[in-house]
């Protein structure tokens, strides 16, 4: 199975799990953004579950900075702000990719480096997990 298809099996399976509820109140549904880097022929992947509203949470060790970096962006995340540092140029190419919910929109988003340091100068804590 391909990452994304993981990916996109793991949100689908994220996004239907309803937490209890106390009687008459409305159930709400988590929304967020599953992220994963994948190595190249994706021989390796990691992912982690990110919501952003109503405050930052989830799994990513970073969950402020990457909200405020998704907010500023309006989740284009082509259009994430870059945090500029010099990086080698050895070939070893990942992919980051997002699926997820932002302001009541699916958000789909993938994009191969040509190494994690790009990635890294390209996303700034998005994809730092």
């Amino acid at each position: 199975m391909r990452p994304f298809t993981v990916a996109a099996a793991a949100l689908i399976a994220l996004g239907t799990a309803v937490p209890a509820q106390a009687a008459g109140e409305a159930p709400t549904r988590e929304r967020g953004f599953f992220l994963t880097v994948s190595g190249a022929e994706n021989s390796w992947v990691r992912g982690v579950m990110l919501r952003c509203e109503p405050e930052p949470g989830g799994h990513h060790p970073h969950a402020a900075k990457a909200c405020r970096a998704i907010h500023r962006a309006k989740a284009d995340f082509g259009a994430l702000a870059d945090d500029p540092h010099a990086c080698t140029k050895q070939f070893e190419p990942v992919t980051a990719s997002v699926l997820g919910t932002y302001r009541g929109r699916l958000v789909s988003w993938r994009k191969t480096y040509p190494n994690a340091c790009e990635m890294d100068v390209d996303t700034g804590h998005v994809f730092r997990f």
